[in-house]
């Protein structure tokens, strides 16, 4: 998804990326950034990212363990240092809710300029099972893994940053990301089983380039503190995406287990995503970010 969205904003705007391996350097050169080497794990290497940008992707997962997410609270606080930091070089020294950005406060008119933007990239998983259920973006979270309340708790720090500290803080909620690099097929291949039609759950799905596209639009038309869904426009239950992914690429479909029968046959991290069942409406992400998808379906990817 990072170098998706660097190749929409690279055209015209200069962009920062972080990364952790020095190795990658010339690639994100070559997709037009400006690479620093960074990592949220080690959050004295982040002190430099303060004031460097008023507009903030943040992609990183959390990590594999625990309850919290302390990469993204490393990303927050280093971000709010900067505040202080120029607040104190103001005249009258530290102001009692330094600006972040405070040069670029008020554009050239006089009147206040929209404040510095940060868009984090979450996951549909915060919802849990909800049996098949539509939900709006306003749908109260109810995660039931400890993946999903890691999400949960960065959810949450973005939210208390974008009040405390002078952003706009919006979160883009993701479901499964599909492309030509990023179909199941290897699953396919290896007749992975699917569940049977009574016991399957609905899946949401996005095309990479039309996440990207999501991501991009947030960071300039996203609301403080509102969610948005990531997801197009299909309803369709898990295994019939592999009996379509199956069908247009020419491999056979996944045999039927009922869910008893699959517990025995699949790993558990897999079998977490084959138990929540959820459909994601997206009224935001057309009405808010005006935002028209270039695959509005799967079958739209496949017939294109």
């Amino acid at each position: 998804m990072g170098t998706r969205c660097l190749r929409i904003l690279s055209t015209r705007w200069r962009v920062f990326s972080i990364t952790s391996q020095p190795s990658r350097r010339t690639e994100l050169r070559d997709n037009g950034a400006v690479p620093l080497v960074a990592d949220l794990d080690r959050p004295a290497t982040l002190a430099r990212l303060a004031g460097l940008a008023d507009r903030v992707l943040h992609l990183a997962p959390p990590p594999s363990r625990g309850e919290g997410d302390p990469r993204t609270l490393a990303l927050l606080r280093a971000l709010r240092r900067g505040a202080w930091r120029r607040s104190a070089a103001r005249p009258g020294g530290w102001s009692a809710k330094p600006a972040i950005l405070p040069d670029r406060r008020y554009g050239r008119s006089g009147r206040r300029a929209a404040p510095p933007a940060f868009v984090y990239a979450s996951t549909s998983g915060v919802y849990g099972d909800r049996g098949g259920a539509r939900l709006a973006e306003s749908q109260a979270v109810r995660p039931q893994t400890a993946r999903a309340r890691r999400r949960v708790a960065a959810e949450q720090s973005v939210r208390d940053f974008g009040r405390h500290a002078g952003w706009r803080a919006s979160i883009v909620r993701i479901p499964g990301i599909y492309a030509e690099d990023r179909l199941p097929l290897a699953r396919l291949a290896k007749g992975t089983p699917a569940l049977v039609p009574q016991d399957d759950v609905y899946t949401n799905h996005i095309h990479a380039l039309d996440l990207a596209r999501t991501m991009v639009a947030s960071l300039f038309r996203g609301r403080a503190q509102r969610v948005v869904h990531a997801s197009d426009d299909s309803e369709m239950r898990m295994a019939d995406y592999f009996d379509l992914v199956a069908d247009r690429r020419g491999l056979p479909r996944p045999p039927r287990l009922a869910r008893a029968q699959l517990r025995e046959a699949v790993e558990p991290t897999l079998l977490s995503f084959m138990s929540e069942s959820r459909r994601l409406e997206n009224a935001r992400l057309k009405r808010e970010l005006r935002l028209r998808l270039r695959y509005p379906t799967v079958a739209s990817f496949f017939d294109a």
